[in-house]
């Protein structure tokens, strides 16, 4: 787990970081929608699951963008090298568990990576992370529904700094493949041109998918 400190004293960001790091609720969530069709139709011709890779490219865009990669650790500011997606699984019980695996810059060596892991908690429930493990990006999907907002639940104390990434139930629209997509942030260390920054990349892959 590599980072670096963010000197504090030379931060263009040290004021809003004060600011919102007083509120007693400073995450803030975006949903948009965003238009699969060319990855939709890529993954069904090449028979990709649509979970993993969509867990792949939402790491790999979070990886490219410094704010999804600080986490607020004892009232200071860290930057991972790397995070990593800890994300959810579905059980036969209808219980979902916690799965972490390493984000690795290569979709066929990432897939692997991760449905090892994912065989691992499918009979052993986990709903916890490692304690002080902070290099994460937190996501999950809600494919029952095409949702337009979201929220997720947020421990403050310690204070929880780690970015959730959602998708719901993909629909068409006037002819095109459409996902609802949600992100939540703290707003200490990002703000909505973050977040912005963080769809375009998201749909410029979409787009071209075809390096899946």
């Amino acid at each position: 787990m590599k980072f670096k400190y963010i000197d504090m004293e030379s931060w263009n960001r040290k004021d809003h970081f004060h600011f919102f790091s007083q509120f007693s609720y400073p995450h803030f969530n975006i949903c948009a929608n965003l238009d699969i069709t060319n990855y939709f139709k890529y993954i069904k011709e090449h028979d990709i699951p649509f979970f993993l890779s969509m867990t792949y490219l939402a790491s790999k865009t979070a990886n490219g963008i410094p704010e999804f990669r600080q986490r607020i650790r004892e009232g200071k500011v860290i930057e991972h090298e790397i995070v990593k997606p800890a994300f959810t699984v579905m059980t036969e019980s209808k219980l979902f568990s916690f799965c972490t695996t390493d984000y690795i810059d290569d979709f066929s060596m990432f897939k692997d990576c991760a449905m090892e892991a994912m065989e691992k908690v499918k009979n052993n429930i986990i709903i916890e992370d490692e304690p002080g493990e902070d290099d994460l990006l937190y996501i999950t999907s809600i494919p029952w529904i095409s949702f337009t907002s979201m929220e997720h639940p947020i421990q403050m104390n310690p204070v929880d700094s780690i970015p959730r990434l959602t998708w719901g139930k993909y629909f068409e629209e006037n002819g095109r493949m459409k996902l609802p997509f949600s992100v939540q942030m703290h707003h200490a260390l990002a703000d909505g041109l973050h977040v912005g920054e963080y769809y375009n990349m998201l749909q410029e892959i979409l787009e071209d998918p075809d390096f899946i």
